[in-house]
Order: C-alpha cells, then structure tokens, then sequence
C-alpha cells in the first residue's frame, strides 16, 4: 500500500501527555526542536517540525533502544488517536495490521509493506521522502508498536520472529528481550518479520459497534486526502503559518517540503500557478480573517502577514478589495450584525 504524500502531520493531544508521562518536560522537546512553545497545543505540523520533534524527545531520552521500549510500552490505549483505536479494536491481528498499513496514508511521512509468505509476515517501513527518514527511535517505535498491538490486542506475550534495522538502535540486548528474537542492525531495510500463526489470533479488544463508527469516517478521510491533495494547497498551507513578521521565499517553503525550489516552482507550474500567486493569495484570505477580529489593530494585521511597511499592506489591500482596511472591517462588521 503506498501512501500520498503529505506535508501535514496530525499530533495527537495524548502524544504531549505520553511525553511528560515519561518525565519529560513537553517545552524542553520544544525547545531542543527549536519550536515555538505554542506547537505544544498544535494539532498538525510540518514534517520537519514532526520529525524534530521525534528527534529532540530521542536527545532527551538518552539510549534510543530505552526510549522506544518506553514509548511503546507506557503509551497508554485511552491516548490512541482514532486511526490507532480502529486497529485496536480490530476482529484479530491480521485486521489489525491491515487497518494500520490503511490508515497510516493519513498520517505520513512513513508507510508500511506487509507481506505474507510461507510461515512468516514481513512488515517493511518506508519513508515516503527517502531524502528525509525519521530518526532511529521512530523507525524503532513504529516497528515495536506494531508488536505491541498484537500484544495488547491479544492479550498473548507475542514475540517476533526477527527485527532488521538500517541504523544502529543503541542497546541492541534490550530491544532482543523486548521484541522476543533477533535484531539486526545495518540491515538493508527497517522491517520486522512476525510468525504468520499469529496473525489468525482473535483480538480480546474486538469491538464491532465502534468499528462500524470508525471505519466509514476514516474511509472518508482518506479517500477526500486523495482527492484534494496538491502542491499548492500544501505551499498556501505553509505561508499561512509562516507570514508573521519576514520574507518568504520559495527556498524556505521548498526545505519544509524536502524538496529544491526549482522542484517545487515546477509542480506548481503544473498546476497552474506560482510562487508569487500563492503568497498573494494567502496573504489576501488571511488580511480578511484577522481583520474581521476586532481585537486586532490594523498595524498588527500587516505585521501578521508578513508586511513590515503598513502602508505596502495599504496599498496591496486597496488593490485585492478596492478599499481600505479600515473601510472594508467597518462594512463588514456591518455585514455580520
């Protein structure tokens, strides 16, 4: 199953919960992933933001084979996303990881491959950006987690029947007792093998009734992703959270989406439009909405969105509405009694 790719990653509230369970303080992963406190109360960011993110907890936690056991094993079910808890409560194991290989195209950068030959079950990890992998303790945690749902799901001390890792997973005995077998490390791929009789075993945690809630809405989800996904869409993302205050440029909006500018100018061309275009755009439907906030003054509005110059936004305004700030938020205010 391949996934789209996305630059839009959802952050499950119970994530920042699970951290500070571990006894980590949620502002120092934020400050280490050099973010800004508020990403704390985010709901989706960037790739990059999500992989920094994923990379300081890995410099805070210290051994990553001990941060990954941590994570896979304190995470409690109450905290599962939804996506997560149609997989919990899956009919048995191989529904399971089913639902998870469906439903992780909603939450990229990562895909997983599942094979089914002979006696065993390959699950193989991808990187839907192969110039932008994840760090070691989530390649580690996506693999254990996909055990330990069998785990909990079952109710059975399931183990593995060999682990392969590309990069090196720091205490290579702790992740053998975890995972119940083998670990390789420097292996071509990141792909945990499991015995295919497990994968008959029913769920205890099977839940029909939720299921039948769950699976239509996010069979929906996944299915307007496809649907509505573009390049421009993901660059006017972007700039709407990057306008505050400094220059945009197309380098910059390029690197969050790991590609070059030249790349980037190219796909939008293909879908007729540009840079600049998307910049205007964005800063038009943004002007609207913070003006319609009458707590904001005018000068606050142009810095919001990107302009240093109040009498620039003046001007650009007068050319996007054919009016002026201040005539048009009065009209509208109007508009909306």
């Amino acid at each position: 199953m391949k996934s789209n790719t996305s630059d839009r990653i959802k952050i499950s509230p119970g994530f920042w919960e699970g951290i500070r369970q571990l006894g980590i303080a949620d502002h120092e992963v934020a400050r280490i992933a050099q973010l800004p406190l508020t990403f704390i109360t985010e709901t989706v960011v960037t790739q990059s933001q999500y992989l920094a993110i994923w990379q300081a907890y890995s410099d805070l936690i210290g051994d990553t084979a001990e941060g990954i056991i941590k994570m896979a094993t304190f995470y409690e079910t109450t905290k599962f996303p939804p996506t997560v808890l149609a997989t919990y409560h899956a009919r048995d194991y191989r529904d399971a990881l089913n639902r998870m290989a469906r439903y992780k195209q909603l939450c990229p950068p990562e895909s997983l491959q599942i094979t089914e030959d002979g006696e065993h079950c390959l699950i193989e990890l991808e990187w839907l950006n192969k110039d932008q992998p994840g760090p070691p303790l989530l390649v580690g945690l996506t693999l254990a987690f996909l055990l330990e749902l069998g785990r909990r799901g079952t109710g059975s001390p399931l183990k593995a029947h060999y682990v392969e890792f590309s990069q090196s997973m720091g205490d290579v005995q702790a992740l053998e007792s975890y995972f119940g077998c083998p670990i390789r490390m420097d292996a071509s791929c990141n792909r945990l093998t499991l015995h295919r009789s497990d994968l008959d075993r029913p769920f205890v945690s099977y839940n029909e009734e939720l299921l039948e809630i769950l699976t239509p809405i996010l069979d929906q989800s996944l299915n307007e992703q496809k649907q509505s996904r573009s390049y421009a869409e993901m660059v006017k993302w972007i700039m709407k959270r990057s306008l505050t205050g400094g220059r945009l440029d197309i380098q910059t909006v390029a690197k969050e989406l790991s590609m070059s500018d030249r790349t980037l100018q190219r796909r939008l061309t293909d879908e007729n439009t540009s840079f600049k275009q998307l910049l205007t755009h964005a800063r038009h439907e943004q002007a609207r909405a913070y003006l319609a906030d009458p707590s904001l003054d005018i000068k606050e509005v142009a810095f919001l969105i990107g302009y240093q110059d109040q009498n620039s936004f003046y001007r650009a305004f007068r050319l996007w509405e054919g009016d002026t700030p201040a005539n048009w938020r009065t009209e509208h205010a109007i508009q909306t009694r």
